[in-house]
């Protein structure tokens, strides 16, 4: 409240300031213009005219004051000024002109013709001085008021926003961005001055200029640019060790007026994925969500809590967070809470490996779409754990599909993985399966099951770009698996967009599959993001390989050869069509692999390789498991775990405990 009195009581100080001013010079320019008519001798000037000046002098002060407040001229931002605001000046000073040819008229006031036009210039030039000032100021001593820490700035496009920052970063309060050169691929521009500064080449011409200028901080101010060129252009940019690289906002916020300096952000690390963000219609969406219960499994991961905050922005009946980790879960609660307080929501803690929990929610809450984000996946991890991704990933999504059918869901829909696409690990083995349980439920109930499946989401927990940048914080090494080692990247608000649209357009059984462009080398991101960090790759910051680690593929991809592919509304959208299998051996195997999952037996890992034939076991692991399951079996030699023989209709066993 403070610093708002004193913003409004320095407004109030600035125009009394201009209205002084404004008085001083009308009388000014009326005495100014009998002066110099009189050959700039005071005793020259005749009595009669100094008479009449000084007759009219009140009521012509009063009157211009409000003309020129009706011009706007107390109002306007003036360190702001441009052609409108001195056209606003050449107007109140016309109208000036005007009345006081009238007044002068009509009181038969004693005055030469010339009078009129040079106090009306004299006018016109002193109040273009008390508004333009500032900018002159700035002007003629731009190269010597910048701070301490001076910012060597070289624009990137020669266009409309270039303008618009040029502007800015002389009249920003920060006086440290000294605007150096400007760089644009049009050769006509190439050559011509902005606000005096050159324009010195195209893209080609980047790196010879920022060594010529010794150029600290590159903008890009090319909003229309589409991901490819913008991706380009910051490629070259990162080669300039030493250069921080800024990028202006989407040409919309141009056309409305909102680029300042402000809005300029530094690149990220998505602007180097060379992809335009995934079309979304969100009227779609928000009609398929409203006035509905949804439940969300996993609510406080990385896209469960996405999912969850674009959900509760469309006017969902009811919000139900399920999360096993009640820290995430607290999170996303306070969050919501504070961002819609209106919002009927709901925060369960429980896993969805338990049973009995996930039906006693469904019997009291009744969602209608459901969205299963929970699950176990980090490649390592699982494959040190088997066991665990198993009965969390399948036999979770399996008792929640259950629950989904048994009462009465509308929809339920997989978040999904590529990795589930010939997987050579657990953690893919284990979504693939997941993928088999809703396509099972799919084909014998009315509620509608589908899957979504995208690449690797950048950000999220545990992901890659989070690692590398805790390893350069640390002063590195950067470590990277294999130098050729690939991903399909996406946002997370993207993945989260998908997964809305799928539950939107699904009709049962489909796998939503992401045209996410081509995938991207892990060693390139994590060169991008070192020089991005300001550190020169190999001298400040070294990247170390370190050898593919248990069940991790070169590669991976988003469709086995047997799917083929269906276009949908969106085109970066695609349906991959279902394999069929045999449903009754699957579940027969189902049933074995959840009796040995909880006996921790290696005979798992067999039955996983037998539904889904990719993955496969390696010979270490059978040997080191064997010899575990000999030592445990030796201490608990009667310890199994029975399934009903009715294995869909009845559901796996409610609890999680080894009986």
């Amino acid at each position: 409240m403070k610093s708002l009195a004193k913003k409004v009581d320095l407004s109030i100080v600035y125009k009394i300031i201009l209205l002084l001013l404004d008085i001083v010079f009308i009388n000014a320019s009326s005495f100014l213009a009998l002066w110099i008519r009189f050959n700039m001798e005071a005793e020259e000037i005749p009595i009669e005219y100094l008479t009449s000046v000084k007759d009219v002098a009140l009521i012509n002060t009063v009157i211009t004051v409000l003309i020129f407040a009706f011009f706007r001229l107390y109002t306007s931002l003036w360190r702001f000024a441009s052609i409108q605001e001195l056209l606003y000046v050449i107007e109140a000073c016309a109208a000036s002109l005007v009345f006081s040819a009238l007044l002068y008229f009509v009181t038969y006031k004693t005055i030469y013709r010339s009078y009129f036009m040079i106090y009306i210039t004299s006018l016109f030039l002193l109040t273009c001085v008390s508004r333009f000032s500032y900018r002159l100021v700035r002007l003629l001593y731009r190269g010597n008021i910048h701070g301490k820490h001076v910012r060597y700035t070289m624009i990137i496009g020669a266009g409309e926003a270039c303008n618009v920052v040029m502007k800015e970063l002389e009249l920003s309060a920060e006086l440290d961005a000294k605007i150096c050169c400007i760089i644009d691929d049009n050769p006509r521009k190439q050559g011509t001055f902005i606000h005096g500064v050159k324009v010195v080449g195209g893209r080609d011409t980047i790196l010879a200029n920022v060594k010529k200028y010794g150029i600290t901080e590159i903008i890009i101010a090319i909003p229309s640019a589409n991901k490819r060129e913008i991706q380009t252009i910051i490629q070259i940019c990162q080669q300039a060790d030493g250069c921080e690289l800024k990028i202006l906002p989407g040409v919309y916020q141009l056309v409305n007026g909102e680029v300042s300096v402000s809005k300029l952000r530094n690149v990220e690390i998505e602007d180097l994925l060379g992809r335009d963000p995934i079309p979304i219609t969100l009227e779609k969406i928000g009609r398929y969500v409203s006035d509905k219960v949804v439940l969300v499994t996993g609510g406080g991961g990385s896209i469960g809590s996405e999912l969850c905050r674009q959900i509760a922005a469309n006017g969902v009946r009811k919000l139900i967070i399920f999360d096993i980790y009640e820290n995430n879960a607290y999170d996303i609660q306070q969050e919501l809470k504070r961002k819609y307080p209106y919002l009927d929501l709901v925060v369960l803690i429980g896993s969805v490996r338990n049973g009995r929990k996930v039906n006693s929610v469904f019997a009291k809450y009744r969602p209608d779409i459901v969205y299963h984000a929970a699950a176990h996946k980090h490649v390592p991890l699982m494959e040190d754990s088997p066991n665990e991704a198993i009965k969390n990933n399948v036999f979770g999504t399996y008792k929640v599909s259950l629950a989904a059918d048994r009462y009465g869901a509308e929809k339920f829909v997989l978040i999904s993985t590529d990795k589930a696409v010939n997987p050579t690990n657990i953690m893919g083995a284990s979504k693939r399966m997941c993928e088999m349980v809703i396509q099972t439920f799919s084909n014998h109930s009315k509620t509608e099951y589908v899957a979504v499946r995208f690449g690797n989401v950048l950000g999220s927990n545990g992901s890659v770009i989070p690692l590398f940048k805790k390893q350069i914080e640390a002063g590195g090494p950067v470590t990277v698996t294999h130098p050729d080692i690939i991903r399909y990247f996406m946002t997370i608000p993207e993945a989260v967009s998908l997964v809305l649209q799928a539950g939107a357009s699904a009709k049962g059984g489909e796998i939503f599959i992401l045209d996410m462009g081509q995938p991207v080398k892990i060693v390139d991101l994590a060169k991008n993001l070192i020089r991005l960090s300001r550190y020169a790759l190999g001298t400040d910051i070294e990247i170390k390989y370190t050898g593919l680690r248990p069940g991790e593929k070169l590669y991976e991809e988003l469709l086995m050869s047997e799917e083929g592919l269906q276009n949908t509304d969106n085109e970066l959208i695609h349906i991959g069509k279902p394999i069929e299998f045999d449903e009754k051996e699957f579940l027969a195997d189902l049933s074995k692999l959840y009796q040995e999952a909880y006996a921790e037996t290696d005979e798992m890992k067999k039955i996983v390789h037998k539904i889904v034939p990719t993955y496969h076991l390696r010979e270490e692991d059978v040997l080191r498991d064997k010899k575990l399951q000999e030592e445990w079996q030796d201490e608990f030699p009667d310890v199994r775990s029975e399934l009903p023989a009715d294995f869909l209709k009845q559901g796996i066993a409610d609890n999680d405990d080894i009986k």
